[in-house]
């Protein structure tokens, strides 16, 4: 246990997805580090879905894995259904998603944490920022203890004046009943932090003896070995199945009855909720022409008969969310184990944060997660390991990691949020990546595993095996380049058996492969390797070549960027004293005071000709010094 007055270099308030992250990216980087929690019972705890990963979500938990984070790991060995989305679709929109046995899930993550070196894990509140000449350097917990340190991460998730609503009902709490954090978040107002309120909301929980599947889809994982972490060797084959039903004409008329008893629409919530994530009679009302809404059963573990009733999130009152629950095929006799409810919380502007997610008027102080006006446990776990990675590499005197848009999800997410902020709780989506094509679920490791080596995430046997496998595909990709097949009978029987036109001509293996039809398992019996590569090495292959033409244009997109990246602003740049430039951009620049042109360009209401003028101004400014 940790004594008032102990000094760490690193401290993390809030043990949610994205605390454990942090705490332990800065623990395996070498710096002494203290997790503090409101509730050790509670550790990775998910309040709202059992669930990870899904469009972008599951992008970015193989993103955390491939710089060394846990996420990824935990989910594959506590998970009771795997499947991959979008499977229909081009590979830029692969998807895996996995459904977590919710205890088990916190249990392996609490183990983890206890049991890493440089980590100390502690229950206690924390009631303020010890803060001085503008550094934070320490927290002031409940109990009176101070702890001082070099860099502190926040990540308080919902609990910032967290508030509970059910119908009428309100009261002060975190997450399903948990204490909530009252004076931190007032001491975050005195420290002149601009914040938003936001609400989010969670469906009601039924027993699983008391719904009939019979009236429902089958939702069953899929039967090959799926995994989120490239570290994970065994996987579960034990999975048990989801269940699909829908809402009907009498439900909807049940809720339409029943609106002016939601808080929504009844005045008693004020927080902006998720667009992408809408409660049931939100639907009713946005989509009034729909005569149905998709609802899933989804277990919330082995060992409990608690079943979550995805696409059912509400906060009308107890007995109207028992009526509605009801009105639907197989849930006709259920009981419901918990009240479905919103939730409203504090969370801060994040463009008052920089690209390293360190605090703009707090120095030291970084903030990752739910705070940051994002929603999500996968959104969470990303912003956590990086302000954890760069809260470590303050302590060590380096430069912060930040990762470009076209490098990855997560910098599309924290690009996002610093530059452009957010009037509702941030969803991560594919369609936000202007880059997709380039970040693709299978492809994680190659753009991120020199990263997570370099600062001291990634094992030298990890890097190892990566590198081993980065060489097999360029070599077998240069292979295919190097290998004609000629239109023998052999290869046009095969060629007929897939549904491909003959061959004229001898071509390369790898113009073969382009072709729809053509998969590398062909390619294999046309001309096998000496040595027959793995699955993913074979993806990979077949991937890169089919794709050549598409991914080559993205990465000229890049590069056209990147010269807008490089140009920096310096820190001399007076916004109020350049000419020329409207007075919104002015507004916005110095706000958001962006670290590039490139950075500047994504931020709403700056136009060209504001950056032409903002880039004489630079250059200009640049002679001068130089003369």
């Amino acid at each position: 246990m940790p004594t008032s007055g102990d000094r760490f270099d690193v401290i993390v308030i809030g043990a949610g997805h994205a605390g454990c992250e942090a705490a332990l990216a800065a623990a395996r980087m070498g710096c002494s580090t203290l997790l503090l929690t409101l509730s050790l019972d509670t550790i990775a705890y998910m309040p709202c879905n059992p669930s990870i990963g899904g469009p972008a979500k599951g992008h970015v938990v193989r993103e955390v894995d491939a710089l060394g984070g846990e996420m990824g790991r935990n989910i594959d060995k506590t998970h009771i259904q795997m499947r991959m989305l979008n499977t229909g679709k081009g590979p830029a929109v692969y998807a895996l998603r996995a459904q977590a046995d919710k205890v088990l899930y916190q249990q392996e993550m609490k183990k983890t944490l206890e049991n890493e070196p440089n980590l100390v894990l502690h229950q206690n509140m924390v009631e303020r920022l010890l803060v001085k000449d503008g550094r934070c350097e320490g927290v002031l917990t409940r109990t009176g203890a101070k702890y001082y340190s070099s860099t502190v991460v926040l990540t308080t998730g919902t609990y910032l004046r967290g508030k509970i609503i059910i119908g009428d009902l309100t009261y002060e709490s975190g997450p399903n009943n948990q204490q909530p954090s009252i004076n931190l978040a007032h001491h975050l107002h005195e420290l002149g932090f601009e914040t938003v309120r936001f609400k989010t909301g969670t469906p009601p929980r039924v027993n699983k003896l008391t719904v009939d599947t019979d009236k429902m889809e089958i939702q069953p994982g899929d039967d090959e070995p799926r995994a989120f972490s490239y570290e994970t060797k065994e996987t579960i084959t034990d999975q048990l199945p989801c269940w699909l039903t829908y809402t009907n004409e009498k439900t909807h008329e049940y809720i339409r009855d029943n609106l002016h008893r939601a808080p929504m629409y009844s005045g008693v919530i004020e927080g902006q909720g998720p667009r992408y994530c809408p409660s049931i009679e939100d639907k009713i009302v946005r989509f009034a022409d729909k005569n149905r809404h998709q609802i899933f059963l989804e277990p919330e573990g082995r060992e409990t008969l608690e079943m979550y009733v995805q696409g059912l999130s509400t906060s009308l009152p107890e007995e109207v969310q028992q009526s509605i629950l009801r009105t639907i095929d197989g849930l006709e006799r259920a009981e419901m184990m918990r009240t479905g409810y919103a939730i409203e919380y504090d969370a801060i502007v994040p463009t008052q944060l920089w690209p390293s997610l360190e605090t703009k008027k707090v120095e030291n102080l970084f903030t990752a997660g739910q705070i940051n006006g994002t929603s999500g446990y996968e959104e969470a776990a990303a912003q956590g390991i990086m302000a954890g990675m760069n809260a470590a590499r303050k302590v060590q005197g380096k430069e912060p990691v930040v990762l470009d848009r076209s490098e990855a999800y997560i910098g599309v997410l924290i690009d996002d949020l610093v530059t452009k902020g957010t009037n509702e709780p941030y969803r991560l989506l594919t369609s936000r990546a202007e880059y997709r094509l380039l970040l693709r679920h299978d492809n994680a490791d190659l753009r991120l595993t020199n990263i997570g080596y370099e600062v001291g995430l990634i094992s030298e046997e990890r890097y190892r095996r990566f590198t081993a496998k980065r060489e097999a595909i360029e070599k077998e990709i240069e292979r295919l380049r190097n290998t004609k097949v000629k239109p023998t009978p052999e290869v046009q029987a095969l060629l007929r058996e897939i549904g491909s036109s003959k061959l004229d001509n001898a071509v390369e293996l790898a113009k073969l492969i382009k072709r729809p039809e053509v998969k590398y398992e062909h390619i294999h019996r046309l001309a096998p390797s000496d040595v027959a590569p793995d699955s993913e090495v074979a993806e990979q292959v077949e991937i890169q070549l089919k794709y050549e033409g598409y991914i080559k244009k993205s990465l000229q997109q890049v590069e056209k960027m990147k010269k807008m990246e490089n140009k920096r602003i310096p820190d001399w740049v007076d916004y109020d004293k350049v000419k020329g430039i409207s007075s919104e951009s002015r507004e916005k620049l110095k706000k958001v005071r962006p670290l590039s042109l490139g950075q500047a360009s994504r931020i709403s209401g700056v136009n060209p000709s504001d950056l032409s003028i903002l880039l004489v101004t630079i250059e200009q400014g640049s002679h001068a010094a130089s003369g």
